[in-house]
């Protein structure tokens, strides 16, 4: 089955909520799992549980079929969302346009390569979604 993972912020922010509501279409078109990722930064020194993080998902969109709720530790955001993709063998992911700029330039930094979703189609074989944000 096609899994599909979408990173948000806990609490959800309203570029998480518009970037979870993408991935929760994407899915449902696609007939496959989603994967709602948090990554707990150990130097923020504040843990978010999975039931935290369903809770605060099922409250904006009620109970969704399919979807596991994951909740990671990490230094980086950007490490630790390309490890739990790599890990899991992502087929998409789907990001905001605000987390898209955050991977580039990151990546230019490491790679020199600005075009973030050809990276990670070489490098993870996996597809990129960028999802506008509304401007508030």
């Amino acid at each position: 089955m096609t899994l599909v993972v979408v990173p948000v912020r806990y609490p959800l922010t309203n570029h998480s909520r518009r970037t979870l509501e993408a991935a929760i279409e994407v899915a449902r078109d696609r007939n496959a799992t989603l994967s709602v990722l948090h990554i707990n930064l150990y130097q923020n020194g504040k843990t978010v549980t999975r039931t935290d993080l369903k809770a605060a998902v099922e409250r904006q969109f009620g109970g969704l079929e399919n979807v596991r709720y994951v909740v990671r530790p990490g230094f980086l955001v950007e490490e630790s969302i390309l490890d739990e993709v790599a890990a899991e063998g992502a087929d998409v992911v789907v990001i905001g346009t605000r987390q898209a700029s955050r991977w580039r330039r990151l990546f230019q930094r490491l790679t020199d390569n600005p075009d973030i979703e050809q990276y990670l189609r070489e490098h993870l074989d996996c597809e990129l979604l960028t999802v506008e944000q509304a401007l508030a």
